[in-house]
C-alpha cells in the first residue's frame, strides 16, 4: 500500500486542512487524556515549518445529537493543544460558513485555527458531497491524520479528498507502516496475543492473522467460550453459546495449519464481579461451578511469556483478564511485561490493550501503540479503510 505523503509534498505557502483525530476525554472543561493530541503533534509541527503555511483543524468529538452543543464543543481541546504546541489556537465559530471564512482571511501564516466539531453537522456522517466541498473550500490541501476515523467514509475523512490534493500525516502513514506487515507478511515467528470479553468482537482478525500465525495466544472473557467447546468447565465465567461452533472451527483451522493455539492452564477465579472480590487460584483448566474466570493464573503467564519471548512479532489486541481491577491485572501485566521485552516489533492494538499499557506505562517500551480502536480491529480485518483508501498513490 503505497500512500500520498506530506513528506513528499511541496505545502509552502498553502492553506492545510488537517483532519486529525481529538476525539478525547473532556471532563468539567479539561482534556483528561491529551494522547491523541501529542501524536499529532509531529506532523502538525512539520507542517507549520512550511514556509508560508497555515493550518486548519478538523476534528469530531463524541456523539452529539441535533446541532451545535456546548458540551462537544472543541475549544477545551484547541486549549490543550495550543499548551503542547507553543502557540496560540484559535478556537473557530463553527464549522463551515460565512464567520468561519471570515476568521479564516484574518489567519496569519504559522497560525492554527480549529474548526468547531464536525458532527454538529450530520452531513458529516452522510459523507455529504455539498458539505464535504464546503470544507474543501476552507483550504488548499487536504492532510489526513485521524488514524483512528480512517474506517468510517465520512465527510472529513474520505469526501473532502475528491475535492483537493490530498496526503496522508506522518501519524497516518506510521500505524499503516505498522499493522500492513502483520496483515500480509509479518517477520516470523509471529505471535498474535488476542484477549478482551468476546470473541464474537474478534472473529474478522482471528480469522484474518490465523494463516500468518505462529502462535495464536487467546486470553481474557473469550477464552473460556473456546475451553467450554473442548470440553472443560467455566463455571459463570463469560460465555458466548452462540459461537462454541465459531470457537470450534478456529481450534480446527488452528491445528490444519498448523498454528500453535494457546488458551489457559490454569486461573484466577472470584465468587462475584467486583473490584473487591477476593481472587482465588485454581490450578486447572476446569473453573468449578459458581465461580467465575477473571484472570489467567501463574502457569499459564509462565507458558505465555515462553512463547511470546521467541517472537520477531508480536501482535497485541486485548487483555488477559479484569485489568481495571488490580486484584485482576496481573496476569495482562505480566503479558505486557513480556511484550515490552521482546526483542521483536510489539504492536498493541488499539481499545483496552493501550489503555493496559498505558496503566502500567509500558507504552514508551512498545515498538508502536495504536490510535485507533475500531480502525485497528477493521485493518486486522484485512478491510479496506475509506480514509486510507482516498489517499493511495
Amino acid at each position: 500500500m503505497a500512500l500520498r505523503t506530506i513528506q513528499s509534498a511541496d505545502l509552502s505557502g498553502k492553506t492545510i486542512l488537517v483532519r486529525v483525530d481529538f476525539n478525547v476525554p473532556i471532563k468539567e472543561g479539561v482534556v483528561g487524556d491529551d494522547t491523541r493530541i501529542r501524536a499529532a503533534l509531529p506532523t502538525l509541527e512539520h507542517l507549520l515549518a512550511q514556509k508560508g503555511s497555515r493550518l486548519v483543524l478538523m476534528s469530531h468529538l463524541g456523539r452529539p445529537k441535533g446541532g451545535a452543543d456546548p458540551a462537544f464543543s472543541l475549544a477545551p481541546v484547541a486549549a490543550r493543544l495550543a499548551e503542547l504546541i507553543g502557540r496560540p489556537v484559535q478556537q473557530a465559530s463553527d464549522v463551515i460558513g460565512d464567520a468561519v471564512e471570515k476568521e479564516l482571511d484574518g489567519l496569519e501564516s504559522g497560525a492554527i485555527l480549529m474548526l468547531e466539531n464536525v458532527r454538529f453537522y450530520k452531513e458529516e456522517t452522510a459523507n455529504d458531497p455539498g458539505f464535504a466541498e464546503k470544507l474543501a473550500k476552507l483550504g488548499d490541501v487536504y492532510v489526513n491524520d485521524a488514524f483512528g476515523s480512517a474506517h468510517r467514509a465520512h465527510a472529513s475523512t474520505e469526501g473532502i479528498a475528491k475535492f483537493l490534493p490530498s496526503y496522508a500525516g506522518f501519524l497516518l502513514e506510521k500505524e499503516v507502516r505498522f499493522f500492513q506487515p502483520v496483515v500480509t507478511n509479518p517477520d516470523k515467528p509471529f505471535v498474535a496475543v488476542i484477549g478482551g470479553a468476546k470473541v464474537s468482537s474478534k472473529i474478522g482478525v482471528l480469522e484474518t492473522l490465523l494463516p500468518n500465525c505462529s502462535a495464536l495466544i487467546i486470553g481474557g472473557g473469550m477464552a473460556y467460550t473456546f475451553l467450554k467447546v473442548m470440553g472443560h468447565t467455566v463455571g459463570s465465567s463469560l460465555l458466548e453459546e452462540d459461537y462454541l461452533d465459531t470457537a470450534k472451527s478456529l481450534i480446527d483451522q488452528a491445528k490444519e495449519k498448523g498454528v500453535e493455539l494457546l488458551l489457559p492452564l490454569d486461573h484466577i477465579v472470584a465468587s462475584e464481579f467486583s473490584e473487591n472480590a477476593k481472587p482465588e487460584a485454581v490450578d486447572s483448566l476446569d473453573i468449578p461451578d459458581g465461580k467465575m474466570g477473571m484472570d489467567i493464573g501463574p502457569k499459564t503467564v509462565a507458558k505465555f511469556k515462553e512463547v511470546i519471548g521467541g517472537a520477531k512479532t508480536v501482535l497485541w489486541n486485548g487483555p488477559m483478564g479484569v485489568f481495571e481491577f488490580d486484584n485482576f491485572a496481573g496476569g495482562t501485566l505480566e503479558v505486557a511485561k513480556a511484550i515490552a521485552e521482546c526483542q521483536g516489533t510489539s504492536i498493541v492494538g488499539g481499545g483496552d490493550s493501550v489503555a493496559a499499557a498505558n496503566k502500567f506505562q509500558l507504552s514508551e517500551r512498545m515498538s508502536h501503540v495504536s490510535t485507533g480502536g475500531g480502525a485497528s480491529l477493521e485493518f486486522l480485518e484485512g478491510k479496506v479503510l475509506p480514509g486510507i483508501a482516498a489517499l493511495e498513490e
